[in-house]
């Protein structure tokens, strides 16, 4: 072997054998074959293409827990993992932002009421593993079919205000002629609160009064789900 090739390839640095072999296994295998912080690293490697990448994948996990924890992080939460730059947020954040139309997919354009699980699915991915309350409407129309996704309020850790009446007032502005309530427990319990059932009876009262229907609340964790008509409190 030439000794100036041999020289190049002991000086390139040690990471780029190891990308190559996980490139490979993905294109063999797929992602079920690779473990949370080497996926993570793929996801890296385009963001930091001169620096080894599982270092600051295994700090991320650290501090979030799970793949879909990094994934679905805030971005000035994910700021303060050294290492974790612009172009690295930029590239976790579209990723997320892709597997969220992704499964948007699986209810645009479906009468959500016969696409139930992949709502559910939906529901989960975007918003089950954000660290504050959020509470999200779907708005449907008179065949079922999805109007409009919007979040209507951002809150605390335990606490997200919500008013009735901008509730009714924005489905009215839609021509909506039902909706689906839906909010996190950062917590990761979905079991509903003595609030979140009190609240829940305001709007459905609203609603009714000008006509309008609430198909369900559904909480989301990362424990799972519940659902108010599930459990019969609606």
């Amino acid at each position: 072997m030439d000794r100036g090739l041999e020289d190049s390839r002991q000086q390139q640095p040690h990471y780029l054998g190891h990308r190559e072999r996980l490139r490979e296994r993905f294109r063999k295998s797929g992602g079920d074959a690779l473990g949370d912080y080497e996926l993570l690293e793929l996801v890296l490697f385009r963001a930091l293409p001169r620096r080894d990448t599982k270092p600051l994948a295994k700090a991320l996990l650290a501090r979030f827990g799970s793949f879909a924890d990094v994934m679905s992080a805030a971005p000035e939460r994910l700021r303060e993992v050294k290492g974790a730059g612009e172009s690295v947020i930029t590239e976790i954040k579209l990723v997320h932002a892709a597997s969220l139309k992704l499964i948007q997919g699986g209810v645009l354009n479906r009468q959500l009421l016969d696409s139930w699980t992949a709502v559910i699915e939906y529901c989960r991915a975007a918003m089950a593993y954000r660290d504050k309350e959020h509470v999200r409407i779907l708005f449907l129309d008179r065949k079922n079919r999805l109007i409009a996704d919007e979040v209507q309020q951002e809150g605390t850790i335990d606490h997200t205000p919500i008013y009735p009446r901008e509730v009714v007032k924005r489905a009215l502005e839609l021509a909506a002629s039902s909706l689906i309530l839906i909010h996190n427990h950062p917590s990761g319990d979905p079991t509903p609160s003595h609030a979140d059932i009190e609240m829940t009876k305001r709007i459905v009262e609203a609603a009714e009064n000008l006509g309008l229907v609430v198909h369900d609340h559904i909480i989301v964790g990362r424990d799972g789900h519940a659902s108010f008509r599930g459990l019969g409190l609606m």
